[in-house]
C-alpha cells in the first residue's frame, strides 16, 4: 500500500491512503489521523489500511484525485532521522579528491549522523537559503521508516522493524560542512531540511525490485529539467537497510517511526568513477560527487552548485515505467 499525509490546519497532517498509480486517494481517519498514529498501532493499523487501500485500487470509482502537490513529506516530523553513508564509493571520491585513503573500517563499521527531524520540507517546497555562497547541494537517497526497534537489535529484528520506504533529498550546505568537520561535533548547521517523497510505500509495493534489503531500481535525478543521476540503489550499496538499523540501534532502542537514510546514491563504473549520463554513465545523485570527480581527473572542480532558481526532481519508476513514490521537486529561491 501507499500512505501520503495531506496538508491540513495541524502540524501533522491527515493519513491518506493513496492508489497505487498514484491518481485517488481516501481519507483513513476511521483508523489513524496520522502516519505516526499508525506507526504506533502497527499491528492493528495495518492490516485496516491495507484492506482500504485494496478497495481502492479495486474500485476507480472509489477516492478523490491525488495532487503530489497537496502534500507533506509523509512524516511532516519525526522522533528520529538517522543518516546513513551505506555507498562507500561516494565517501572514497570525497577523501580521494583531497588525497586521503578511506580507512578500512569504513567497509565493515557503517557511518551515519542524526540529522533535524523537527522540520521536514514537503517533496514541492522550496530550498529557501539567504545566499548561494553556503554551497547548496541535493542528495538523491533512499529511506525507510521504523516500527520499535529494540536495543541492539540483530540484523534479522532490524530486517522486520521495516515498515516504510521513500525517497529522500538530504539538502547539504557543502561549504558550512568542512568548518563543522573540522570541530570534530559532526554537522548541524550544514544540514538544514529534508524533504521526502509524496508517497511511503509497504515493501511488498516493490515487488522483485525488494530483495535482501536493498532496493533494485535506479535512483533518478534532474537538475534543471535535465537528467543528471540515474544510479541504481541496489548496486554498490556496502550496507543495506537491516545493517543501517542494527548500527542504528547499538546503544539505544529506535521508537516507531523512526527513518534511516541510505546517503547518496552512488554507483562505480568498471571499478573506477561514475560518469556524466551523457557520457554513457549513470551519473550523480548530488553535486558534490561530479566536482570530486572533476578535481580527481582536472585538479579542479568545475560543477557549481545549486543557484537561485535551479530545481531539482528526484523520482523513481517501477519496470513498466510507472511512478512508485510520486516526485520530489524543488526550487531552489533566497530567503
Amino acid at each position: 500500500m501507499k500512505l501520503a499525509t495531506k496538508r491540513n490546519t495541524s502540524r501533522d497532517g491527515q493519513l491518506v491512503v493513496v492508489s497505487t498509480d498514484l491518481s485517488r486517494y481516501v481519507v483513513a481517519e476511521d483508523i489513524a489521523t496520522t502516519l505516526q498514529a499508525a506507526l504506533d498501532d502497527w499491528d492493528n493499523a495495518a492490516p485496516q489500511l491495507q484492506a482500504l487501500s485494496d478497495k481502492l485500487n479495486n474500485d476507480t470509482s472509489l477516492g478523490q484525485d491525488f495532487d503530489q502537490s497537496s502534500v507533506e513529506s509523509p512524516l511532516p516530523r519525526a522522533y528520529q532521522w538517522a543518516d546513513g553513508s551505506a555507498y562507500v564509493n561516494h565517501v572514497e571520491l570525497v577523501r580521494r579528491a583531497r588525497g586521503a585513503e578511506v580507512p578500512e573500517s569504513f567497509w565493515t563499521d557503517p557511518l551515519m549522523y542524526q540529522g533535524g527531524s523537527d522540520t521536514f520540507l514537503g517533496p514541492r517546497d522550496d530550498i529557501e537559503m539567504p545566499t548561494t555562497e553556503w554551497g547548496i547541494d541535493m542528495e538523491g537517497e533512499v529511506a525507510v521508516i521504523t516500527g520499535d526497534v529494540p536495543f541492539g537489535a540483530t540484523r534479522e529484528q532490524a530486517s522486520t522493524s521495516i515498515r516504510l520506504l521513500m525517497l529522500v533529498n538530504d539538502v547539504s550546505l557543502r561549504a558550512l560542512i568542512p568548518a563543522e568537520l573540522g570541530k570534530g561535533f559532526g554537522f548541524f548547521q550544514s544540514k538544514p531540511s529534508s524533504a521526502f517523497s509524496p508517497v511511503a510505500v509497504t515493501p511488498d509495493e516493490l515487488g522483485d525490485a525488494w530483495v535482501d534489503g536493498k532496493l533494485h531500481l535506479p535512483l533518478y535525478v534532474d537538475y534543471n529539467d535535465k537528467p543528471f543521476g540515474k544510479a541504481n540503489a541496489g548496486v554498490d550499496m556496502t550496507f543495506d537497510f537491516p545493517t543501517l538499523i542494527s548500527h542504528a540501534s547499538k546503544s539505544r532502542a529506535l521508537g516507531a517511526g523512526s527513518i534511516v537514510g541510505s546517503g547518496t546514491v552512488s554507483n562505480k563504473m568498471d571499478g573506477e568513477p561514475g560518469k556524466p549520463i551523457e557520457q554513457g554513465g549513470v551519473g550523480y545523485s548530488c553535486i558534490a560527487e561530479i566536482r570530486m570527480i572533476e578535481t580527481i581527473n582536472d585538479g579542479k572542480p568545475a560543477t557549481a552548485f545549486m543557484q537561485f532558481g535551479d530545481t531539482v526532481k528526484i523520482y523513481m519508476t517501477d519496470a513498466n515505467g510507472n511512478s512508485l513514490f510520486g516526485d520530489i521537486y524543488q526550487t531552489v529561491k533566497q530567503r
